[in-house]
């Protein structure tokens, strides 16, 4: 199908293109974004989540799907199970999807995204999405209300992941060998984005519709061909009085050449500085509950963070890819509380150089046996 022309762009972020080598079953590839409204919209998130199943030949997995957590948290999820409709650059982020063929007025094959969505005359509208490392639109119809969702936004990426304009792997240089399953990618660990977001009836009429100019907005990718058995994930880049921070963390059971362990990592973007602490240069602990309570303690030879997520709220189931198709594996929320600390570490003392809350912050855990809390480390 066609699909717009990737432009040059110095240093693309290391894994933003599409993974599948073309006979590798299972496999899966997913993409999650993530916007951040201000308080003067009530400290919303709109999150968008795309997945793609066995892209080779049918089987019960294969398929492509996206699931939105929108505004209160409300969730949508609708399939899109015409692998065909599905394109993806090889070396840069750029991807999408189409329950048909996208012959819609606006459709540009020839480069950047920049029209909307239309619906045509006495037709239901065209379903798909189109997303690149600058622009996200799209739109899609929910059989149960009759209602549509549609959004269309420009991005300013700031920071991907490593230091400024030095974007590296997530999972360090030995990523670039794919013997992790499966892979983990921060895309784009802080930006700005522009556009707007609605909900419409089914006469075309809005029920409520957010506009928005440069609000935070977040990117990531995973991939491969093992399915993580457990894992957890904090996210944030709207803190309080803070708007150059942002911070990711996860940690999960993973496989490395047929072995299993269990690896955690912290990044942090602050005023122009990157902070890791990965396991291969540091230590890395948490402790997190089956629900409502996230502890990260993390330090390198410099610095050390500690990461306090909290939540009241329920969250919301999500579906994953499993070796079976998605399943509901994950509970999310996008309004969690999160308290951050970073010292610098001179000699045997420690010095406070940054404290940050935020109660708009992604909360995750993920996969099997959360009967009890999962401790790593002290």
């Amino acid at each position: 199908m066609t699909q717009p022309i990737p432009s040059p762009t110095p240093r693309p972020t290391p894994h933003g293109g599409y993974h599948w080598n073309g006979r590798q079953q299972p496999f899966f590839e997913g993409w999650y974004y993530r916007l951040t409204l201000p308080p003067a919209q009530g400290n919303q998130t709109i999150a968008f989540m795309y997945s793609l199943q066995d892209p080779a030949s049918p089987s019960t997995a294969s398929g492509g799907a996206v699931q939105i957590l929108g505004p209160d948290e409300q969730y949508f999820c609708r399939s899109l199970p015409d692998v065909s409709q599905f394109w993806a650059w090889k070396y840069k982020l750029g991807h999408g999807h189409h329950r048909h063929s996208p012959s819609h007025p606006g459709h540009n094959s020839h480069g950047p995204i920049t029209a909307s969505y239309r619906a045509t005359e006495g037709c239901r509208p065209t379903e798909g999405y189109q997303a690149t490392a600058t622009h996200h639109k799209g739109q899609f119809w929910d059989p149960s209300t009759d209602r549509t969702a549609r959004w269309h936004y420009a991005l300013e990426p700031v920071y991907s992941w490593g230091a400024p304009n030095q974007p590296q792997s997530t999972a360090g240089w030995l990523s670039q060998l794919q013997i992790f399953e499966p892979g983990w990618q921060v895309l784009m660990a802080h930006g700005w984005a522009t556009g707007w977001f609605e909900w419409v009836d089914a006469a075309g009429v809005s029920i409520y519709r957010y506009d928005f100019q440069r609000v935070p907005a977040y990117a990531e990718k995973n991939w491969g061909g093992a399915f993580p058995e457990r894992w957890f994930w904090l996210q944030c880049n709207a803190f309080d009085q803070e708007p150059d921070l942002t911070v990711t963390s996860g940690g999960g059971i993973r496989q490395v050449l047929g072995h299993r362990e269990s690896v955690g990592m912290v990044g942090i973007h602050y005023r122009g500085q990157f902070h890791e602490f990965v396991p291969w240069t540091g230590k890395v602990s948490w402790r997190v509950a089956p629900w409502g309570s996230w502890h990260v303690w993390a330090e390198g030879r410099t610095y050390a963070v500690e990461l306090v997520g909290k939540t009241a709220l329920p969250g919301l189931p999500i579906r994953v890819p499993t070796a079976t198709g998605l399943e509901f594996l994950c509970r999310d929320t996008t309004q969690g509380e999160l308290w951050l600390n970073l010292w610098r570490k001179q000699g045997h003392t420690r010095q406070r150089i940054l404290r940050a809350y935020s109660p708009q912050a992604g909360l995750e855990i993920g996969g099997q046996d959360w009967s009890q809390d999962w401790q790593q480390g002290t």
